[in-house]
């Protein structure tokens, strides 16, 4: 991964909207070990913005306080940049759920400002971070990101030959980002219970962030424009991490883990059994290389119509048509033991 990234961001200019959030400052982070010229970061956390400052403390970030909703401030933020990173979003389903007309302005007036931005400046790429909600949604937000993605791929054949390639990433929970289950889970561990689940049978994509991350460097490599990048991710039962997490985590809160319990509370507005990552119509037209899925773009026209999906001269090494009938986190689930071993390595 160093050497792609060394070439990607090595002098460049890198905006990253919403670069205070849990992705949006590892990739941040991550941007800074490759030389860049300058990396800049929007967002309108004014506390999120101090503590990322503080923590990395390097010449070459500049740390913008605004909001991706607002276009004027969204163009100043990105003037001479050469790649965005959009990860600015409302990403939690019940907020969003009874506050959709705010999600509407992040998620999809924040998406288009970044386009619109990014044709008019003329930055080298743009990737927009997604999320597996988009695919087959039944809430707000997941229709705002499906609709985000649905822009994306559009402004790939409205820049014309010259402009940004436009791209997005779509994967599921991240291990530890602010406002998921695992900070949760431990949090009420060290109040000695009871562990909140919404339902016995729920499963979810899971991921270290710091995969997360590598994976969307790599898509920025691969990405020759329109695409939806979708990282392949382990999937578990929220209750398996729950019970994994007490094992783990009561003794070091002074519990012995036979004292937590587990509490069922039912769905919250929104709120799916099984999240997909991808659809059996997505997977019909996909490819599938080692460690990702791709689906190409539906928007290419030839003569004025629709006849096929991507461009034919676009190649991706060791990309082949997709094996998978739709992508389901209820499939192939993860183990106790292999939880434990994800884990551990994160847990504080």
């Amino acid at each position: 991964m160093s050497a792609v990234a060394g070439k990607l961001f090595n002098g460049k200019k890198i905006l990253v909207t919403g670069g205070a959030g849990s992705i949006g400052s590892e990739i941040v982070k991550e941007v800074l070990k490759f030389n860049p010229n300058v990396v800049r970061v929007l967002g309108n956390d004014e506390m999120g913005l101090y503590t990322l400052g503080e923590e990395v403390k390097d010449k070459r970030l500049r740390l913008f306080l605004g909001d991706v909703r607002e276009k004027e401030r969204v163009r100043r933020a990105a003037e001479g940049a050469d790649i965005i990173f959009h990860a600015a979003a409302l990403k939690h389903v019940p907020i969003c759920e009874y506050n959709p007309f705010d999600a509407i302005r992040t998620n999809v007036i924040g998406t288009q400002n970044v386009i619109d931005t990014a044709l008019d400046v003329g930055v080298e790429k743009v990737v927009v971070i997604s999320t597996d909600k988009a695919a087959n949604p039944n809430n707000v937000m997941g229709a705002t990101k499906l609709l985000s993605e649905r822009l994306v791929v559009a402004a790939d054949q409205f820049r014309g030959p010259r402009g940004p390639i436009f791209s997005c990433v779509r994967f599921g929970n991240v291990i530890g980002s602010r406002g998921s289950v695992t900070p949760l889970f431990e949090n009420q561990i060290k109040e000695g219970g009871p562990l909140t689940i919404t339902s016995v049978g729920m499963t979810r994509f899971i991921m270290p962030i710091k995969d997360a991350v590598d994976l969307t460097f790599k898509s920025v490599e691969l990405s020759k424009g329109g695409e939806v990048f979708i990282f392949k991710m382990p999937s578990l039962r929220i209750i398996d991490l729950a019970k994994v997490m007490i094992e783990e985590l009561a003794p070091k809160y002074g519990f012995p883990p036979s004292k937590i319990k587990i509490k069922e509370i039912g769905l919250r507005p929104g709120e799916k059994i099984h999240e997909e990552l991808m659809t059996k119509e997505e997977a019909r037209v996909a490819l599938e290389t080692r460690d990702m899925f791709i689906i190409l773009s539906q928007l290419v026209l030839w003569g004025g119509r629709l006849t096929g999906y991507g461009h034919p001269s676009y190649k991706y090494p060791g990309a082949k048509p997709a094996r998978v009938k739709e992508y389901s986190s209820g499939e192939k689930l993860l183990t106790k033991e292999e939880i434990r071993k994800m884990l551990r390595s994160t847990l504080t």
